[in-house]
């Protein structure tokens, strides 16, 4: 059995590189698909939309069932399902089978993404926790950009079908090692999982509010940004796509997992830096603000960066904006996490997690890909990208605290 602290982030951190490269994989080799089902880029984009519609539809039933039963199950029970509609992905001849597969994958991840951090949050020391989700959440660049560099490769040499099928093998082991854990003692709801009430309580709390719609706009941003990036280098600049996905791909492990480690040490420095108040809820809220600080910073500097990141007129220009513009917005990763969490009731972590994956996604990353497609359409693709430091933008303002108590 998997008691160690450590050896289960290393379990989970390892599945979560995992979820995110069968979830990047389609970007990879996008331009190679649509050429052989003929999509247009609008239909290109639907497959993040049908994705994530199976993963925000399926991430409160998730939440409600891990906050009262056991949570190593259930994402036993999400690798497995995401691993087989992505090798499924791969057989799919027709858009309507790979749409299928695509949400499929989504159901599978959102069991996942939703208890996986309640459990690290769990077992992290206390004074480590923003560091520990932060190893955890260096994952997501690393595991995106796998998908990159793993889709491009295998397309270039045997096809954009083997790609999905190579990304999706690993998982059913993984899965299984998974029922292994030994799960941390908690606080559970004793009553019947009821969904309503768990999503009135946590929209009553206005710093998960506040942490959640910020998280709305930077999701819709980054998103889009992500999927659309190697059709964008394929299509503007001419780059072979193989090419394009491994200079992305290289980037985005740099640059994701500075970004996610400066991230996760300045949240935690940022609450320490925090003078202590007579009251424990007083304090907890001003930590919360603290992690939000975090946050909007990373976006105002993203924002610029994303602007030259679309006009600039050569490739080389493109990749050095790319890098610093990752950078600050990969800050966020572990801050933001760790707000939500720290802002609800221990009992309603599962849920509150959960309800976030629904509204970043139904409010964010939903329709921003295939808005971005949409318009790909009708214009040339770097005007139809220039929406997205728009978004980073607004992510910013949204998440720059009310009242600041301390300079991180």
């Amino acid at each position: 059995m998997i008691k160690r602290p450590a050896t289960i982030l290393v379990l989970l951190t390892g599945l979560n590189l995992l979820n995110y490269l069968d979830r990047l994989v389609v970007s990879a080799v996008l331009p190679k698909v649509q050429e052989e089902l003929h999509l247009s880029n609008f239909m290109g984009g639907l497959l993040a939309t049908v994705f994530l519609v199976g993963y925000f539809a399926t991430s409160p039933i998730f939440g409600a069932l891990g906050d009262k039963s056991s949570r190593k199950a259930l994402i036993a029970f999400g690798v497995i399902v995401w691993s087989v509609a992505t090798f499924a992905s791969g057989l799919a001849k027709s858009a309507p089978t790979l749409l299928l597969a695509r949400a499929m994958v989504g159901v599978g991840e959102a069991s996942y993404a939703t208890l996986a951090p309640t459990i690290i949050d769990d077992v992290a020391p206390a004074d480590r926790k923003g560091r520990w989700l932060a190893i955890f959440y260096v994952a997501s660049p690393v595991g995106a950009a796998l998908g990159y560099l793993v889709g491009g490769f295998v397309e270039s040499h045997w096809g954009w079908r083997s790609a999905f099928f190579v990304a999706g093998g690993p998982g059913i082991l993984l899965a299984l090692v998974c029922l292994l854990m030994v799960e941390p003692e908690r606080k559970r709801t004793a009553a019947k999982a009821d969904i309503r009430a768990n999503v009135a309580v946590l929209a009553r709390v206005p710093l998960y509010r506040q942490a959640v719609l910020g998280y709305c706009a930077y999701t819709a941003a980054v998103g889009a940004f992500s999927y659309w990036a190697p059709k964008f280098l394929y299509a503007r600049y001419a780059l072979p796509l193989a090419k394009a996905n491994f200079n992305f791909g290289v980037i985005t492990v740099v640059a994701g997992a500075l970004g996610t480690a400066i991230g996760g040490s300045w949240g935690d420095r940022a609450q320490r830096a925090l003078p202590k108040t007579s009251s424990p809820e007083q304090h907890e809220r001003d930590a919360i603000r603290a992690l939000l600080r975090v946050c909007a910073i990373g976006s105002a500097v993203g924002a610029p960066f994303a602007v030259v990141c679309f006009l600039a007129p050569r490739p080389e220009i493109f990749f050095a904006s790319v890098f610093f513009c990752e950078v600050a917005l990969f800050l966020s990763t572990s801050p933001i996490n760790g707000a939500v969490l720290r802002a609800v009731p221990t009992e309603l972590r599962a849920s509150a997690m959960a309800l976030c994956i629904f509204a970043i996604h139904v409010f964010g990353d939903l329709w921003s890909p295939p808005l971005v497609g949409l318009l790909a359409d009708n214009m040339p693709i770097a005007m139809a990208m220039m929406t997205l430091p728009v978004a980073i933008g607004v992510s910013a303002w949204l998440w720059w605290p009310k009242r600041v108590t301390a300079t991180p």
